[in-house]
C-alpha cells in the first residue's frame, strides 16, 4: 500500500512548563506566514493548548491519546494531515518520558521525528548533555527517544545561545535555533492552564513576534518527509440525520473537542451555536451539548439570564436529551460558589451546588459504563459539588480501575465532571442525542 509523506516532528521536552506549546504555536505561526497549510495536534485531552494552536495554524488543531481515543483514531487522523497539509506538528504532553505513551515512546510508535525543546534559562554547559541523556535514555533496552534537533528557549543573548549550541555533537543532535526570553510574547495563564485564546488580545502579535524570532534559524525550512500509512476514516452511521443539536459555546463554555464536533456532524446531526451567558433563548433544535469551560468566571451573568435558565429547563422538561460536561453541570446546579465565597444562582436544573477552591479537586482519564455504551474521556477541575442526586454510574479510573466521577441522570439530561471523546464510541454518543 502506498504511503502518505508529510514533513513531521513531534515537540517535545524534559517537563512540563519548558515551552513547548510556545515553540508548536511559534513554528505553526511561522510556516502558515510562509504560505503553508500547516496541521497541529495535541498529544493527551487539551483543550486550551489546541485553542492557541488553532489561532496559529488557521485551522483546528487535533488531540492524540491512545488510551482516550485509541491508536487507530491516531492514525486516520494522522493520514488524513499527510494528506491534506503541508507540515504536521505535533505537541507532546509533560515530559519526554511521562504518562503512558509518553511522547517518546509516541514518537517511536508512529515514526516521528523529535523536536527537543529545552528552557536554557539557567543551563549553558549543560545543554548538551541534558540533550544527550534524554535522547540515549535507556536506549539499549529499547527505549531511546528520535531526537533529531533541539531547540533552546528562554535564551537570555546570542552569545548564551552559541554556549549552548556549543554543547551540542551535530551530528546526532541537530541546532534547530532559540527563541529569546521574552516575558511580553510568553502566554498568560490561570488555574487550568493558558487563558482561551480568545481572552488574549494580543495574541496573533504575540504569536508573529515569536514566529519572527524563528525566521533566520533552522525552523524556518521544513523537517524531511515522513511516511504515514492510508488509514481510512471510520464509517459512521447516519444515526442523527434530521437532528438539529445546539452546543452552548462562549466564554463560559469553551472546552470542545473539534474531534467531537466532527464526530457529531458524520453521525448526521445539524450542528448550531448558541451563547448561555448572552442568549435569551435556544435555538431550535432537538439536543442539546453544554461542554466544559469557566462558568465559576461568569456567575454574574449566569444568574442574570433567567431567560435562558427558564429555555433550559424547558427543554429538560420538553423530555429533549442533554449532555452537560464538567463546566456545563457546574452551570446547571441551583447555585454556583466562586472561589471568594460569593455565591450566585445556577440556571437551576440540578438540585446542589458547585464550590470552587484554590486546589485542584481532581485528574485523570476515566471511562463511564452508561446504559449507552461506554464512553471514555479525563476529568480536570478545581470545583467540587455536593447534590442529593444519587450517580447513575461512576466513571472509572484509567489508572488502577478505581471509582471516579459520578455521572447523573435526570430523565434525559445527563451531567457529571467528564468530558468525553466522542470519537471513541460514536454510537452511543448518538444514542445520548437521540
Amino acid at each position: 500500500m502506498t504511503s502518505l509523506a508529510c514533513p513531521a516532528l513531534l515537540v517535545a521536552a524534559p517537563a512540563s512548563g519548558q515551552g513547548k506549546t510556545t515553540v508548536v504555536a511559534a513554528l505553526a505561526r511561522l510556516h502558515a506566514r510562509q504560505g503553508r497549510r500547516v496541521k497541529v495536534f495535541k498529544c493527551g485531552p487539551d483543550f486550551l493548548d489546541p485553542q492557541i494552536h488553532q489561532v496559529a495554524s488557521d485551522q483546528p488543531c487535533d488531540n492524540i491519546d491512545f488510551r482516550m481515543g485509541g491508536e487507530a483514531d491516531a492514525r486516520w487522523r494522522l493520514a488524513r494531515a499527510a494528506a491534506e497539509n503541508d507540515l504536521i506538528l505535533v505537541e507532546g504532553v509533560m515530559g519526554l518520558n511521562d504518562g503512558e505513551p509518553s511522547a517518546a515512546a509516541l514518537a517511536r510508535l508512529l515514526g516521528l521525528p523529535i523536536l527537543l525543546v529545552l528552557d536554557a534559562s539557567a543551563m549553558a554547559g549543560s545543554f548538551g548533555a541534558v540533550a544527550f541523556g534524554l535522547k540515549h535514555y535507556r536506549e539499549e533496552q529499547g527505549g531511546g527517544a528520535p531526537i533529531g534537533a533541539v531547540l533552546a528557549n528562554r535564551v537570555g543573548s546570542a552569545y548564551h545561545a552559541q554556549l549552548c549550541r556549543d554543547t551540542l555533537d551535530e551530528a546526532d543532535i541537530a541546532w534547530y535555533g532559540h527563541l529569546p526570553r521574552d516575558n511580553d510574547a510568553a502566554m498568560p495563564e490561570r488555574h487550568l492552564g493558558l487563558l482561551p485564546a480568545a481572552e488574549i488580545e494580543d495574541l496573533k502579535q504575540r504569536l508573529d513576534a515569536m514566529a519572527d524570532a524563528l525566521a533566520a534559524t533552522a525552523a524556518a525550512q521544513l523537517p524531511p518527509p515522513v511516511h504515514f500509512a492510508p488509514a481510512p476514516p471510520p464509517a459512521l452511521p447516519r444515526l442523527l440525520a434530521g437532528k438539529t443539536v445546539a452546543v452552548a459555546r462562549d466564554a463560559a463554555f469553551c472546552f470542545a473537542y473539534p474531534a467531537n464536533l466532527e464526530c457529531l456532524a458524520n453521525l448526521g446531526a445539524r450542528l448550531v451555536h448558541f451563547s448561555p451567558l448572552a442568549d435569551a433563548a435556544l435555538p431550535p433544535c432537538d439536543a442539546l451539548w453544554l461542554p466544559g469551560g469557566y462558568p465559576e468566571l461568569h456567575g454574574a451573568a449566569i444568574a442574570a439570564n433567567r431567560a435562558m435558565a427558564a429555555a433550559l429547563q424547558a427543554h429538560a422538561a420538553a423530555g429533549k436529551p442533554l449532555l452537560a460536561e464538567c463546566g456545563g453541570m457546574m452551570s446547571l446546579f441551583e447555585t454556583l460558589v466562586s472561589v471568594t465565597g460569593e455565591s450566585t444562582a445556577g440556571f437551576g436544573l440540578l438540585p446542589g451546588e458547585s464550590r470552587m477552591q484554590k486546589k485542584l479537586a481532581a485528574l485523570g482519564l476515566m471511562a463511564a459504563e452508561l446504559p449507552e455504551g461506554r464512553l471514555p474521556g479525563h476529568s480536570f477541575h478545581y470545583s467540587t459539588s455536593s447534590t442529593p442526586l444519587e450517580p447513575l454510574v461512576r466513571a472509572l479510573k484509567l489508572t488502577g480501575n478505581t471509582p471516579g466521577e459520578p455521572i447523573y441522570r435526570v430523565g434525559r439530561l445527563t451531567a457529571s465532571y467528564v468530558h468525553f471523546y466522542f470519537p471513541a464510541n460514536p454510537e452511543a454518543v448518538a444514542r445520548l442525542f437521540l
